[in-house]
């Protein structure tokens, strides 16, 4: 796939079912991270404020969230039966998205971004 010029364009490139799954990904995420910008960033999705909260996208098998390396450690017990890497978690394409973890990243994504940008400014 040529990079995307936007979501919509991501996330209609892929087989419905993947559609819904990634317009309900989005919407949490938008909800969750209110007033965050939505981007293209490395060819995906993401949110942005005061940095990249997180990406997400779509796989064969899977749906990839990529909240950075920092929330894999803080929520190390919780994303054990996921598989994960240094900073991408795999959600199971055939099994409800677990909203409310993937809401206690996003929120921990858009605090530890605003310490960030506080941090820089004094």
């Amino acid at each position: 796939m040529t990079k995307p010029k936007d979501i919509e364009e991501y996330i209609s490139s892929f087989p419905k079912e993947s559609q819904k799954i990634l317009r309900q990904l989005r919407a949490h995420i938008k909800k969750t991270a209110w007033g965050a910008e939505e981007v293209i960033s490395y060819s995906m999705p993401a949110f942005k404020m005061n940095g990249i909260v997180v990406w997400y996208g779509a796989h064969k098998e899977h749906i990839g969230l990529y909240p950075t390396s920092s929330p894999m450690k803080v929520f190390k017990d919780e994303l054990a039966a996921y598989k994960t890497s240094k900073g991408a978690i795999q959600f199971p394409i055939d099994k409800p998205l677990p909203f409310s973890l993937i809401a206690k990243i996003v929120k921990f994504r858009v605090r530890e971004n605003l310490e960030r940008a506080k941090a820089k400014t004094h």
